[in-house]
């Protein structure tokens, strides 16, 4: 089985953890690939559930013997060796205060910090609202972080990353708050904070703020690239899946993507599409079409139920799907010239949550 083909079935089915293995955690809840664990495949490092139901159920596992160092097994044989990147030095480090580095900022993939600022959201305690898909306060709740990270703690954490563990770029995400910034402000004022304390490429992902100057702002505080997330695009999906955040039309989204393009430059702005909700895959791929036309990476990625959310039974699409999937979007992105490699910062230049990466060439 090749290396696209493995990544695509791992993301769909998971992996089960038969043994205590080596590396970073895993994490549960959260605003980011949560229920997952980073594992490397020949140089390709990928996050692959490992909490999930499918996962307890996958033909895949994780096993290192004294015969045999990790490796990957598909019901009982080796398939490939793997690696597992390490537990990071700073997250053994506290702030002044006491807080845990960890709680503030985590390691993503093999070399990303990746934080959320702020851990709540206006919609996410209304089910009328919320998005059915969303962990973003499990983490808050089980007490594995805090509500609102200060500047101080994030330029502290992100100089203390880069120095002890090498990482390369940073990604901050928000909860959305009750402001018609969306975030943006927050956001702007904690990369002046880095990037005075270490010089770290930096992405910001938030709804997209009523005033579009917001961009200008936010690129003269050194966010290098801005995700702003879609998730999915089909509006009976939109509604059913995310009412709340669906009540923001794609028209404004479109618009937003052309204004930050502006700023950012061509291949420096993203969004998620969740595959997997709902969306079609002609759907899918006219969105990441027009997306690509106007300048933005459409980073697609295979949805992954999450325990405890309305989703939690929802199956994650077939690798089979997913596949199609990457090799359409992967041959826009080819024809375009656009490739996640040339992203100074974010999700998609990191690209472990999906295989889409390995489709570009």
């Amino acid at each position: 089985m090749n290396k696209q083909r493995l990544i695509t079935e791992l993301q769909s089915h998971g992996l089960r953890l038969v043994d205590s293995t080596p590396g970073a955690a895993a994490r549960r809840g959260g605003a980011g690939p949560s229920d997952h664990r980073a594992i490397t495949i020949d140089g390709t490092t990928v996050m692959v559930p490992v909490y999930t139901d499918s996962a307890a159920h996958s033909p895949y596992t994780l096993r290192a013997t004294a015969a045999s160092p990790l490796h990957l097994e598909a019901s009982g044989e080796a398939v490939t060796p793997i690696d597992v990147p390490n537990a990071p030095q700073f997250y053994g480090l506290t702030t002044a205060d006491g807080t845990p580095y960890w709680k503030i900022a985590l390691l993503h993939g093999r070399d990303v910090l990746a934080t959320t600022v702020q851990q709540t959201c206006m919609r996410y305690r209304d089910p009328a609202t919320a998005c059915q898909f969303c962990a973003i306060e499990k983490s808050l709740d089980a007490g594995r972080t805090v509500a609102r990270k200060t500047p101080e703690q994030l330029a502290e954490v992100a100089e203390a990353a880069v120095r002890l563990d090498g990482v390369t770029h940073m990604i901050m995400t928000t909860g959305t708050p009750n402001t018609s910034d969306r975030g943006a402000a927050y956001l702007t004022e904690c990369a002046t904070a880095i990037r005075q304390r270490v010089n770290l490429p930096i992405q910001a992902q938030c709804e997209p703020p009523d005033d579009f100057a917001w961009f200008g702002r936010m690129k003269a505080a050194g966010i290098d690239s801005l995700g702003m997330h879609l998730e999915a695009v089909d509006p009976d999906v939109r509604a059913k899946i995310m009412p709340g955040k669906a009540e923001v039309p794609l028209t404004v989204y479109y618009q937003a993507f052309a204004a930050a393009v502006k700023v950012f430059g061509w291949g420096q702005v993203s969004t998620y599409l969740l595959a997997g909700l709902g969306d079609s895959l002609e759907t899918l791929v006219e969105a990441s079409d027009r997306l690509i036309n106007l300048g933005v990476y459409p980073f697609v990625v295979p949805f992954v139920p999450i325990g405890e959310t309305p989703l939690s039974n929802h199956p994650a699409p077939s690798s089979e799907f997913m596949f199609t999937l990457y090799q359409r979007v992967g041959a826009l992105l080819k024809q375009s010239g656009m490739a996640s490699a040339d992203m100074k910062a974010g999700c998609a230049k990191c690209g472990a949550c999906s295989a889409l990466s390995t489709f570009e060439g």
